[in-house]
């Protein structure tokens, strides 16, 4: 294959050059003082221009670029192929080969990306078994593979003179997360066949710059650009075809938080989002075609494919929530919400997308209702996250939502999940139903089996149904998106089955290597601030640890009738708040398992160092020594390991230095709990930000005795999450942590009884 592909590129090198040649001599012909006919047809304007011979010295105004002169719209129809065949063949950027995408017997192509060029690239190459004009209406038909493209509307078409035809084209896609807005797109898209029977299509955004009419303007969106970007297909010989991809766009990154601009500024997002599924999808029509993939359910490939878009488009747009779908917040009264509510009271927009008409949306007054929010992790691989969901639902989920959500499908639903008693569900079963050919998507139906507690429940009780879209699960794709999209179903499973799709979608922010320091390590020797005579230091190898972040977007919907709509938000509130705090001690425990190891990187779990269990000694023998009585520990653990009871006590227990800002050093599991942190992030959070005004003046207040007597209590309160939760506690025990040599080494909290607001 890389002979073939070479061969190709030198033959399409030679062609780059003519074109770029070709399309220079346009340009000062189509630029010349005046052409000898006025006829606006493309093909007039270029036969004619081709025998212009100058007769007077006047240079008038190049031709205007609007919808009304073909001959301007030609002219960037023009400049956008060159450029696009540069990109796609030629050295026009800067290209390196991704990681993890080598080509190979199951590899799909050759995957590149951009680097240090304006916006961000994305490149692929592949062979598929399809000739070049299926290839084409394939591509064009950007919704069927394009998961973030919500809308495509072909506003305008030009014929040109040498068979091809100019579209202009209003796009939209879809918000990738809660906290970021989405994109739209106006482009010139170009398609014509070349000599050697090749077809391209090539395209870029129409701006103040370029020339050409201007666009629809939709206020809720930001206006993206597609630099020249576009598709080469050349045949084959003995059939199928060569396919070259190149996308080439600039997001407008700046309008979003700075902590999140790496989704709009990675080129390997870019490349799995659209350069890679385009490949892929081609190649999963091609084999289909042949008839060598097996189905499920008695369903032909296409209609499972249709059913994952519309899990897939229902996800989307429950997390964008735009207002021409019907969709409007509901606002709270409790103040700042981490949790976004809102409504859709005309259910019947969304009819034809993922919600099909049925007994209950078409009961008077009911609706849909959505809660989302977003939240930043830290060294957790997207990937494993969203199998351990997929693999444990019982993790993370509550049987009676899922009940009410499965109620939704029939004629009486329940009203409001805890108003109905009894029942749990089981054990899952997953039923696979189809896979795409790179298994990079699943489609499958999960039993939850229903139970009863009582007789009368026994009787009643059924197993209930989801039909669920599991993405992105390798490990070793970078910038893959990983996404878990699930909605209930009823026993039958039409193919026009009304879908309410739920889930979570991780996207990984880019990589970056934060350095050893004395003000911020992953050691926990150096986090503990002991003495310098103790000789507790980060390993001589600890050169730099990879810290990977990534941004989880949540969203639930549940269907509710009116009379019932304060009591259904507020059950969806809590229910998204409680899964937020199910996934985010699944990351914790997930995150050390797969961090580097060139720095000693401590575990939500024991971490099993003899610096911690020091520190676990210290804190429980200085509790002694200042009150005069043990901290009551578990009676299940083992009294010859103090680090264990220390880990798994209820009441949080905090240590920090000894000097403002109180900085964070390490605690036990319930600590991390009410800091909803880890121990890679807790260095960053100062104690002072944790505690509210009353309790940093009672700390304040309390210092100089408990730098004199060893210990003080301090009255209950409230403190604050990183995520900017609420926690409140009955009381705090503060005292000194002194090591063994007498040097004190920090000061730990006790917060009694604490819970979340």
């Amino acid at each position: 294959m890389n002979k073939l592909l070479m061969e190709e590129n030198d033959r399409l090198q030679k062609q780059v050059s003519r074109l770029v040649y070709d399309n220079g001599y346009m340009k000062n012909q189509l630029h010349s003082p005046s052409v000898a006919t006025t006829d606006t047809s493309c093909e007039s304007v270029v036969t004619s221009s081709q025998h212009y011979q100058p007769q007077n010295p006047a240079v008038p105004p190049p031709p205007k670029r609007d919808a009304n002169n073909p001959a301007g719209l030609l002219a960037i129809a023009e400049e956008t192929l060159a450029e696009f065949m540069s990109k796609a063949t030629g050295t026009a950027v800067n290209w390196v080969q991704m990681v993890g995408m080598k080509p190979g017997p199951d590899s799909i192509g050759i995957i590149a990306v951009s680097h240090n060029c304006s916006g961000v690239a994305a490149r692929a190459c592949g062979l598929v078994s399809l000739e070049p004009t299926k290839v084409a209406e394939i591509l064009k038909d950007r919704p069927s593979w394009y998961r973030d493209c919500r809308h495509v509307e072909i506003v305008h078409v030009v014929p040109t003179g040498n068979g091809g035809t100019i579209e202009l084209i209003y796009m939209q896609t879809y918000a990738l997360t809660t906290l970021t807005g989405p994109r739209d797109f106006w482009t010139l898209r170009y398609t014509s066949g070349l000599d050697d029977g090749s077809l391209v299509i090539c395209e870029r955004s129409l701006t103040q710059s370029t020339g050409g009419p201007c666009g629809p303007n939709a206020p809720t969106f930001i206006r993206a650009e597609v630099l020249p970007s576009g598709y080469l297909i050349r045949p084959c010989d003995g059939g199928g075809s060569m396919i070259y991809i190149v996308d080439h766009v600039d997001l407008n990154a700046k309008s979003v938080p700075e902590v999140l601009r790496p989704l709009y500024e990675s080129p390997k997002i870019l490349a799995q989002k659209m350069t890679a599924a385009a490949l892929r999808h081609i190649r999963q029509i091609a084999h289909e075609s042949s008839g060598e993939i097996p189905y499920g359910a008695g369903r032909q490939p296409a209609v499972l494919r249709t059913f994952s878009q519309r899990l897939s488009r229902g996800f989307n747009d429950a997390v964008s929530g735009f207002p021409d779908d019907g969709w409007s917040p509901l606002l709270s009264s409790d103040g700042p919400e981490d949790i976004t509510i809102t409504v859709n009271s005309s259910p019947n927009k969304l009819v034809g997308s993922h919600v099909s008409p049925s007994p209950f949306f078409s009961a008077i007054g009911s609706g849909i209702m959505c809660a989302k929010a977003s939240m930043l992790l830290q060294n957790v691989p997207p990937a494993l996250l969203v199998q351990f969901l997929r693999e444990h639902r019982s993790e993370w989920t509550d049987p009676g939502v899922d009940a009410y959500s499965a109620a939704s499908l029939r004629a009486n639903p329940y009203a409001v999940p805890g108003l109905r008693a009894g029942g749990f569900i089981g054990n899952q079963v997953i039923l696979p139903l189809a896979r795409t050919l790179e298994h990079e998507e699943s489609l499958e139906v999960i039993r939850l089996e229903g139970h009863g507690f009582s007789h009368d429940e026994v009787l009643l009780s059924r197993d209930m149904f989801l039909l669920q879209l599991c993405s992105g699960v390798d490990e070793n794709a970078p910038g893959a998106c990983a996404q878990l999209v699930f909605a209930p179903i009823d026993e039958s499973f039409a193919d026009d089955a009304p879908l309410l799709p739920s889930g979570f979608r991780v996207i990984p922010l880019d990589d970056k290597m934060d350095m050893p320091s004395a003000t911020r390590t992953l050691d926990l020797a150096s986090a503990l601030e002991v003495g310098s005579g103790a000789g507790l230091r980060a390993p001589s190898n600890a050169s730099g640890a990879c810290t990977t972040r990534s941004v989880l977007t949540i969203a639930f919907q549940f269907s509710f009738e009116n009379h019932l709509r304060e009591s259904v938000a507020a059950m969806a509130r809590q229910y998204v708040r409680g899964v937020m705090a199910s996934v985010q001690r699944v990351a914790m425990a997930i995150a050390p398992t797969r961090l580097g190891s060139h720095i000693q990187l401590k575990h939500p779990h024991p971490p099993g160092s003899p610096e911690a269990l020091a520190l676990a000694t210290w804190i429980a023998k200085s509790y002694r020594v200042h009150t005069g009585m043990e901290i009551r520990w578990s009676d299940t653990e083992g009294a010859e390991n103090p680090l264990m009871p220390f880990w798994k006590h209820s009441d949080a227990i905090l240590c920090c230095s000894l000097k403002p800002p109180f900085t964070l050093k390490f605690a036990n599991s319930a600590g991390f709990d009410i800091l909803e942190s880890t121990m890679v992030n807790i260095q960053d959070m100062p104690l002072e930000a944790v505690l509210d005004d009353e309790g940093r003046k009672a700390l304040f207040t309390e210092l100089p005795k408990i730098m004199q007597q060893g210990w003080a209590y301090l009255p209950g309160g409230a403190c604050q999450s990183s995520m900017g939760r609420q926690a409140s506690y009955e009381q705090v025990v503060t005292w000194k942590v002194v090591g063994d040599d007498g040097v004190p080494q920090g000061l730990a909290l006790m917060l009694s009884n604490w819970t979340f607001i």
